[in-house]
């Protein structure tokens, strides 16, 4: 709900076996996969760089960041696979490639978990909570702890 400050709206997506949330405010847009023009230098988890629109935007893997397994999909999923989630990180708009995009949620702050102390190769200092969906997890990332300062920096000077 709109204007209710114990509601917020996540944008859920899979990665790997796991579902994942970042919030609807940080998010800009979803992109299907497209080129990724690789970087000389980059970072392991850098994938490269994409021409969207005349904008150059650095493509984050998180997969490698965390080393997590790529989700295997099956011919009727193909609808909803791959892509890119473009993130307004304090005003730098960087890609994450994502397995699969969920829907978008509304979730209560009360019902927010604090996360188990390592959750799927990603470390707790990532995870701003958990919280219970159906018959799995929603793990909410902290998009700003991604990437520190410094690695910001460097990521964008990539471009």
């Amino acid at each position: 709900m709109a204007g209710s400050d114990t509601q917020f709206q996540l944008v859920t997506f899979q990665l790997g076996e796991e579902l994942y949330g970042v919030d609807i405010m940080d998010v800009k847009e979803i992109v299907k996969t497209s080129a990724v023009r690789p970087i000389p230098n980059a970072p392991y988890y850098v994938e490269g760089i994409v021409n969207l629109r005349s904008e150059i935007l650095p493509i984050m893997n998180l997969h490698k960041r965390f080393h997590l397994q790529k989700l295997q999909s099956t011919e009727e999923d193909n609808e909803y696979d791959g892509g890119f989630l473009i993130l307004n990180i304090d005003g730098n708009k960087i890609g994450i490639i994502i397995d699969r995009i969920a829907r978008v949620v509304t979730i209560n702050h009360d019902d927010i978990k604090a996360p188990p102390q390592m959750l799927s190769g990603i470390g707790t200092e990532y995870i701003s909570g958990v919280v219970r969906q159906e018959s799995q997890y929603l793990i909410i990332l902290d998009i700003r702890k991604l990437f520190n300062t410094k690695e910001l920096q460097k990521i964008i000077q990539l471009k």
